[in-house]
């Protein structure tokens, strides 16, 4: 197996799938999370059968009066051609922070974070959402063409039995056209056969 063939087949985001970040002091785009899982799943299998993730280990940092922050080692685990793979990283969150108005903020969810944190970041080390961190995403051409890979895929099959079933030559020639815009070149040759197919069966029903 390619070495990169893995991260090549997992490394195209879907831009739906794409939230700018929040709440830091750079800026940027991440995915999102759910989206990761569901992708680790298409390619590994259900989670806890195909791949996993696990806590290492965790605490709580104080940094301030009032700033705490909580880490997490998260370890995932895959399966990939019958070989186990495992990955480690660290994600963090502040627990609690004090804000700009003065006051101070619990997020009580914060292990939760840190552990999704730490899950994308383990995946993102074998490619998956590889565009976004190494930083793809920041050209509005690239974001163009990612969103055309997840477009619906045309129906080769419906479009060409819609051109052979096609009741006059005007519909036909509307399919036709309609045929050659949808698919691409290496579709052509058989629109083409298909459309003279069927053009040579209605021009001789109409002169019988």
């Amino acid at each position: 197996m390619s070495n990169m063939k893995l991260w090549d087949s997992v490394c195209v985001t879907d831009p739906a799938a794409v939230k700018p970040i929040t709440g830091k002091q750079y800026k940027g785009n991440s995915p999102k999370p759910y989206w990761v899982i569901r992708r680790a799943t298409e390619t590994f299998g259900p989670c806890g059968i195909g791949w996993g993730v696990q806590v290492v280990s965790e605490r709580f940092e104080r940094l301030t009066d009032t700033d705490v922050l909580h880490v997490a080692m998260v370890r995932v685990w895959y399966i990939q051609d019958g070989k186990r793979g495992e990955i480690e990283q660290m994600g963090q969150t502040k627990a609690s922070y004090k804000t700009a108005a003065g006051g101070t903020m619990v997020d009580e969810d914060a292990p939760k974070k840190s552990v999704t944190d730490g899950m994308v970041k383990c995946l993102s080390m074998i490619g998956f959402a590889g565009d976004i961190f190494s930083g793809q995403w920041d050209d509005s051409k690239y974001v163009a063409w990612a969103e055309e890979q997840y477009q619906p895929k045309p129906d080769v099959s419906a479009i060409l039995k819609g051109i052979a079933t096609s009741t006059t030559l005007q519909l036909l020639k509307t399919n036709f056209s309609h045929a050659l815009q949808m698919l691409d070149k290496d579709h052509h040759e058989a629109i083409i056969s298909a459309k003279d197919k069927r053009k040579s069966e209605l021009e001789a029903k109409e002169k019988a």
